[in-house]
């Protein structure tokens, strides 16, 4: 009786086991002997093990920026010039320096306008330049400047506005 029982437990077992990949690990012991019964066939509805690996999706927790990254460094020469070069100079640089402010060259960024400084090397908080270009007022005709380019002259200027 003894051997057909564990014939029966035996046959379960290899029949249970016989649908997984070998290198899956085993199931732990259990400290409980099988019930006698009748074994049943597996009931794995499963689909066949595939060597195709699934795919990880990583979905970033804040939208990329051009320089959103503090760690990396705004150059004025490639990021802040273009932008002025292409919606300020109309009003600030050439035949027009609206309330003296000239935006053709670092130096003259730098020197202000009539009523004084428009920006604090290393604190954007406290620049006129990043207000009003985070708050829309400027510029004030054409297209409003993108967040990603809002972004770098703020970057920029808390990076120290250097002339890089």
């Amino acid at each position: 009786m003894k051997k057909v029982l564990l014939t029966i437990v035996l046959m379960g077992i290899l029949a249970a086991c016989g649908g997984q990949p070998t290198d899956a690990p085993a199931s732990p012991p259990t400290s409980q002997p099988a019930p006698a019964t009748e074994a049943l066939p597996p009931t794995d509805t499963s689909a066949p093990p595939t060597d195709t690996a699934i795919p990880t999706v990583i979905i970033p927790t804040t939208p990329p920026t051009e320089a959103s990254n503090q760690t990396a460094t705004v150059s004025f020469a490639n990021d802040i010039f273009p932008i002025l070069d292409s919606r300020c100079k109309n009003c600030h640089g050439g035949r027009e320096t609206k309330e003296g402010l000239n935006l053709t060259t670092y130096a003259a960024l730098m020197a202000g306008s009539e009523n004084g400084l428009i920006l604090t090397p290393g604190d954007a908080d406290n620049s006129l330049l990043a207000e009003q270009v985070i708050t829309q007022e400027m510029p004030k005709r054409g297209p409003k400047l993108t967040p990603p380019q809002v972004q770098l002259i703020v970057d920029w200027i808390n990076q120290g506005a250097l002339d890089n």
